[in-house]
């Protein structure tokens, strides 16, 4: 059976995004804004309570989504089961998950499952992040591991299209204390595996232009995972842009393997060193600019050190 397409549509497609944090946000933002929308409806899906909410912050977070030309729907993917949620998916043209952090586990092989027995055309599943493929099965976080089922549920299929856009680590988590990399009040940054190993990031609203580019302009993209990418650079770069960024004494450490893994014996729940690990491991963390779908477009996304320039010092 041909797969969907929305190449042959003469109005854009109609959009559901699931969740309105910083990537959905984003999304939503870039989806809005992209000049080969024509028309087509965007739909937020939140819970009926963080509709409903008299909260002033979510009333006006919920103001800012319609602000940008979107609908809210109510919809629990964590407690809603398949059945429950495709009827909400059903009737959408495509549906983009960016909802992931802090669910329940099986809640993205649950939504693929969703999608499917919706019939949606067009899906765009919360694998934002590294190449799960390279990853392989078995990884130190366990978390990864549903990654990897939700692309076989979606490869066993011919009826929805869909498109894996992997951002490597998203540029906010490269500063962010727990992980690790950059400790900016500790005056810390460290390499997770080596110091010549390198790692790919993006910056959260490229990721939403870029994903708004999928959506719009396809151009053949169907049935596989594209590339993208801010910046691809060593752990030793990051730690001399930080150094000349802010100036001062800077410690350098190395949290190799070893380190990572007797972290996880001293705590096996560890959710941060299990994120480290698979850095450190050094697997589908890091890619080549020129492959990327931003590269090939020509469209300029942010790097480590003009983001660390909009920092403040």
């Amino acid at each position: 059976m041909l797969i969907k397409s929305d190449h042959a549509m003469a109005a854009s497609p109609s959009v559901l995004i699931i969740g309105a944090g910083e990537l959905g946000t984003a999304v939503l933002s870039a989806l809005s804004a992209h000049p080969a929308r024509q028309g087509g409806p965007l739909t937020v899906l939140l819970r009926a309570s963080t509709i409903a909410s008299p909260d002033p912050g979510k009333q006006a977070r919920n103001a800012h989504l319609r602000s940008l030309g979107a609908s809210l729907v109510a919809g629990d993917i964590a407690s809603a089961s398949v059945a429950e949620l495709a009827p909400v998916f059903r009737g959408f043209h495509t549906v983009i998950a960016c909802a992931g952090f802090g669910l329940p586990p099986r809640t993205q092989t649950k939504l693929a499952r969703a999608v499917l027995e919706a019939g949606v055309p067009r899906y765009l599943p919360w694998q934002w992040g590294i190449d799960y493929d390279a990853v392989g099965a078995g990884s130190a976080q366990d978390l990864f591991d549903e990654q990897l089922e939700v692309r076989g549920i979606l490869r066993s299929q011919t009826e929805t299209d869909w498109v894996i856009v992997t951002t490597g680590l998203f540029m906010s988590f490269l500063f962010l204390r727990g992980f690790g990399v950059v400790d900016v009040k500790g005056r810390v940054v460290r390499a997770l595996g080596a110091w010549d190993a390198r790692l790919t990031v993006t910056e959260v609203r490229d990721i939403g232009r870029l994903a708004a580019e999928v959506v719009y302009v396809p151009g053949g993209i169907e049935r596989r995972v594209v590339y993208i990418a801010g910046d691809t650079l060593s752990y030793a770069r990051v730690a001399e842009l930080v150094e000349r960024r802010f100036g001062g004494e800077w410690k350098r450490e190395l949290w190799d393997r070893e380190v990572l893994r007797e972290r996880l014996r001293a705590d096996p729940g560890d959710g941060m060193a299990k994120y480290a690990s698979v850095w450190a491991a050094g697997k589908g963390v890091a890619w080549d600019l020129e492959q990327t779908l931003n590269a090939q477009r020509g469209i300029q996304t942010q790097d480590v050190e003009s983001y660390l320039q909009e920092m403040e010092v």
